[in-house]
């Protein structure tokens, strides 16, 4: 599981599992005191419990961590510790897509940044169902679903209660995007085809969510070839 908060890559790893040679700085909760001052670049955190974890993203949706690149968890027992973490949360899931069109991208243009198209699923909705309707609507074409690509999480607070949001991604091709425009009621400014160099400008401007979909996207085609 790969969780964001405030675009902030969230790790998790078993114990027998955890490499900590790769980290910038190296906690341990059974012998420090934890102060954001120590959240500093790639953060490993050894011995950590659920309720150790729980606090921790509580600090970390609450306060913007500029400095901290990314942080892993070192847990006991994985599993375990996935499901007591998302049982503080409320739990609502998404999907969006990734379009392609030849050897094209598209990208939607929300809230200052390069993003793809997603949204909620309705009540009783499937996830498949829902991607495919998401991404017709923010961007009014026609699409296929392809295979899936991954799923990413990332939290958010609303009227005071803490959610976890799961988002389904899919490969997808365009069918017809001869009356293409953006969903203005969606806050989408533009909706727009980028060559690979136009991907990679809009991706610096993205979120770390966002890179990490094509990450995956990547590495399935790297093994298919």
């Amino acid at each position: 599981m790969k969780l964001f908060i405030n675009d902030i890559p969230i790790f998790f790893a078993e114990n027998s599992k955890a490499k900590v040679g790769v980290y910038d700085n190296i906690l341990d909760y059974h012998k420090t005191v934890l102060k954001t001052s120590l959240l500093l670049d790639n953060v490993f955190v050894k011995n950590a419990s659920s309720d150790q974890i729980d606090n921790l993203l509580k600090i970390m949706s609450s306060n913007k961590l500029k400095s901290l690149n990314s942080i892993t968890f070192s847990v006991k027992e994985y599993e375990e510790a996935i499901k007591i973490v998302k049982k503080k949360f409320s739990i609502v899931k998404a999907a969006g897509g990734v379009v392609q069109r030849g050897d094209e991208t598209l990208m939607i243009y929300r809230l200052k940044k390069w993003d793809l198209p997603k949204g909620k699923l309705d009540k009783k909705e499937k996830m498949k169902q829902a991607a495919i309707r998401e991404v017709e609507e923010e961007c009014n074409i026609k699409v296929e679903l392809g295979p899936k690509i991954c799923n990413t999480w990332h939290t958010y607070t609303r009227n005071g209660k803490r959610v976890l949001k799961k988002t389904g991604w899919y490969e997808m091709s365009c069918l017809d995007d001869s009356k293409m425009k953006p969903q203005e009621s969606e806050n989408i400014e533009i909706v727009q085809w980028m060559n690979k160099k136009d991907l990679q400008k809009a991706l610096a401007k993205s979120y770390r969510s966002v890179r990490h979909v094509f990450q995956e996207l990547n590495k399935k085609a790297q093994s298919i070839s």
